[in-house]
C-alpha cells in the first residue's frame, strides 16, 4: 500500500535550534620557555656581553658547588643544589640586562619617561599622558604621585623644560600648597638621570605622605582637569617597554 503526501497538510518540522559554530580559539600564548628565549634574543642583540655574564655566573656557581662537594665528599648532593642555583643566577642576570636593553630601545623617543615610570611598583599613581608639553620641541613633563609627594619627570634639555616645570609648580601651589613637589630630569646631560635609573631614583625619594593623603592629592589634581593637545610622536603607550622583558620572563 502506497502512502501519498497531502500537499495541504502541515509543513514538515524544522529544527528550532541549529548547531552553534565552534568558537574559534585565539592565538595560543607562548610558553614560559619561549618567553625566556625571546627575552634572551632581544637582550643579546642590544647587550652581547650579557651572555658572558650569564655564563660566568652559571659556571662559577657550579664550580663552587663542585669544590665544596669534593671537600665534604658529597658531590652529587652539592650538584643537585648548585645546578638550580646556577640557573637562577643566570636568569637574574638576564632580567637585569633585559631591563637595560628595553630602556635603551626607547631612550630618546618622545614619551620614553612616561613609559619608564609605568614599571613603578604599587603605591604610585601615574598620569599616563604628559601634564605639560611643548608642541614645537616635544619637550614634556610627566607626573607621578606617591608617598614622597608629587614627582615631575621631564623630557628635554634643562634650559627648555624649566618653563614647563615652573608652570606646573604654580598650578599645584594653588591646589596642594603643602605637598612636596620633586623634579627629576631625564637624559644624558649633567644633573640629568638616565632613563634606566629613573624608576629607582623615584622610589628612593623620602616618604612623607600617607596612602590616604596620596589619593586625596590625586583627586585634587585630577579635578584640575588639564587636558593638553598631545603633539605627534608623543605617545607613552607606543613607547612603553616590554614588561615581560623587564621581569626577565
Amino acid at each position: 500500500m502506497s502512502h501519498t503526501i497531502d500537499p495541504s497538510g502541515p509543513p514538515p518540522r524544522r529544527r528550532l535550534f541549529s548547531r552553534k559554530p565552534k568558537a574559534q580559539k585565539g592565538p595560543k600564548k607562548p610558553g614560559r620557555m619561549k618567553q625566556v628565549a625571546e627575552v634572551f634574543q632581544m637582550t643579546r642583540r642590544n647587550d652581547p656581553s650579557a651572555v658572558w655574564f650569564m655564563l660566568l655566573a652559571f659556571v662559577g656557581i657550579i664550580a663552587v658547588g663542585l669544590l665544596i662537594g669534593l671537600l665534604i665528599d658529597n658531590v652529587i648532593t652539592l650538584m643537585i643544589i648548585a645546578i638550580p642555583l646556577a640557573f637562577l643566577a643566570a636568569i637574574f642576570i638576564l632580567s637585569r640586562r633585559a631591563e637595560r636593553a628595553a630602556f635603551s630601545q626607547i631612550e630618546g623617543k618622545p614619551g620614553a619617561a612616561g613609559a619608564a615610570l609605568s614599571v613603578l611598583r604599587r603605591g604610585w599613581i601615574l598620569q599616563e599622558q604628559p601634564v605639560a608639553v611643548n608642541p614645537r620641541t616635544q619637550d614634556a613633563v610627566f607626573r607621578v604621585i606617591g608617598r614622597p609627594g608629587v614627582v615631575l619627570v621631564t623630557e628635554g634639555p634643562s634650559s627648555r623644560v624649566k618653563q614647563l616645570i615652573d608652570g606646573e609648580k604654580r598650578k599645584m601651589a594653588r591646589i596642594i600648597p603643602n605637598v612636596p613637589v620633586h623634579v627629576i630630569e631625564t637624559g644624558r646631560d649633567d644633573r640629568q638621570v638616565p632613563l634606566a635609573k629613573l624608576p629607582k631614583n623615584v622610589q628612593k625619594l623620602k616618604k612623607t605622605l600617607t596612602k590616604q593623603e596620596v589619593h586625596a592629592v590625586d583627586k585634587r589634581l585630577t579635578a584640575l582637569g588639564t587636558k593638553l593637545p598631545i603633539p605627534k610622536g608623543v605617545d607613552p603607550f607606543k613607547a612603553r617597554p616590554d614588561r615581560k622583558a623587564m621581569r626577565g620572563r
